[in-house]
């Protein structure tokens, strides 16, 4: 059986067991009562408290930690006085590491939850991250530990003066997960705090998201393998290779992310801006490393290529200025006044009150047609964003129902056709 755990089951019996097991009842009542205290001043803090986002989620955050660091501080407190009367502590010396992995487990979930948005994968991690600290826990109970270590460093290979283990790859994974979730957590807090700036524009915010997330996650991965012992000048060769794949293989996602960082800088696609590319006529919700996401009337979002952006033809409504002009074409019949008709065309942009006044509507006589007279009611909006259609048939109404009021006629297409009487020889 294991050492400290046969130790504990045979100290249970005695005196002393029962003190020690007096003792882990009474720091838990302690520790109980400190969540306790400390939830109830957290909640007066923050309901006093102006403060927002990552300072206010860490305050709330530490309820979650307080009771297995608390029980931590005051089991080691009642070991050391146990200790000074040479009382032996088998039982505080199995809780102590208990209470540290528990301790771990609330702070990378803290941190996890901190660095990722939530979602079923990060749920998973959760699990995984917790299992794995149990069962290094529970190797340490039954002494397991030191062997374990010791069985993955000796499946190993080397190749000169370098020499990676199965331990080392475990090692590496770890360090890389902590150094990459740290990034993670500073680019979030990087990326509110931008949002939360009134310094900096939309498409400069994104810039500064995307150039702080590429150079942190850069900077993890370097400093996690130079923490590893792995010596970076031995990957010239996978650098070779990286290059030659991104030149075959992944050059359209290259050319996304590098059409990315080209619409920030020459700002021409901006969080907010209404657009038409092809057949899509909305607004941009977001800007991303390989696309971007345009949102349209009906609630659909599209996800545009950067590179597409870059190299089509792109009708930016509000690029320099958010007002557009629209057009409201209407044909009337020969017999009625054209005036009376570009009165009620003008009349009519009032049923709406998204119309400016500056500039002002104007009707146009713009054509003499084959069915009819062609006229043309043009508006100013300062908010595409918001539809152009819903104007239009607000507005169409409108002028139906005046039409219809003084008998003006919407003529429909009308063709004369003539009968030739073919000749009695034929």
């Amino acid at each position: 059986m294991i050492e400290p755990l046969k130790d504990w089951l045979a100290h249970i019996p005695t005196l002393a067991g029962a003190l020690e097991l007096a003792t882990v009842v009474i720091c838990m009542l302690l520790a109980w009562y400190s969540h306790h205290r400390w939830q109830k001043f957290i909640d007066v803090r923050l309901g006093k408290s102006e403060s927002k986002g990552f300072l206010r989620a860490a305050q709330r955050s530490t309820i979650r930690v307080i009771f297995p660091l608390s029980m931590l501080i005051y089991t080691l407190i009642a070991r050391g006085a146990l200790n000074q009367f040479e009382l032996s502590t088998p039982l505080l010396n199995v809780v102590t590491p208990l209470l540290l992995s528990l301790a771990a487990i609330r702070i990378l979930v803290f941190i996890l939850r901190r660095a990722f948005s939530p979602s079923a994968a990060l749920r998973a991690w959760e699990g995984i991250i917790s299992s794995v600290i149990w069962i290094v826990f529970a190797l340490y109970l039954i002494d397991w530990l030191p062997d374990v270590i010791k069985m993955l460093d000796s499946i190993a290979f080397s190749t000169g003066d370098f020499r990676f283990s199965l331990m080392s790859l475990i090692h590496l994974i770890l360090t890389i997960s902590i150094f990459f979730i740290t990034a993670s957590w500073l680019s979030n807090i990087i990326e509110r705090s931008a949002k939360r700036s009134t310094h900096l524009s939309a498409s400069m915010q994104v810039g500064l998201i995307k150039f702080s997330k590429l150079l942190l996650y850069t900077l993890a991965i370097l400093v996690a393998l130079s923490s590893v012992g792995i010596d970076l000048t031995s990957l010239k060769v996978f650098s070779g290779a990286l290059g030659v794949g991104i030149g075959f293989g992944l050059q359209r996602i290259a050319s996304n992310f590098i059409s990315g960082f080209i619409l920030l800088f020459d700002r021409s696609i901006r969080p907010g801006d209404v657009i038409t590319i092809g057949d899509r006529f909305g607004w941009v919700e977001a800007l991303h490393a390989r696309y971007v996401v345009i949102r349209d009337r009906d609630g659909v979002e599209t996800l545009i290529p950067n590179e597409n952006l870059v190299t089509s033809e792109v009708t930016n409504w509000s690029f320099s200025d958010r007002h557009v002009r629209v057009r409201i074409p209407i044909q009337i019949s020969y017999a009625d006044d054209p005036e009376q008709a570009m009165k009620i065309l003008l009349d009519a942009h009032q049923v709406n009150d998204r119309v400016l006044i500056d500039p002002e509507p104007q009707a146009r006589l713009t054509n003499f047609g084959d069915n009819g007279i062609d006229l043309e009611l043009r508006i100013w909006l300062k908010d595409p964003e918001n539809g152009v259609s819903n104007i239009k048939s607000d507005i169409y109404l409108e002028i139906w129902r005046q039409f219809k009021e003084h008998n003006i006629t919407i003529p429909f297409p009308q063709r004369d056709v003539r009968l030739i009487k073919e000749n009695a020889e034929h």
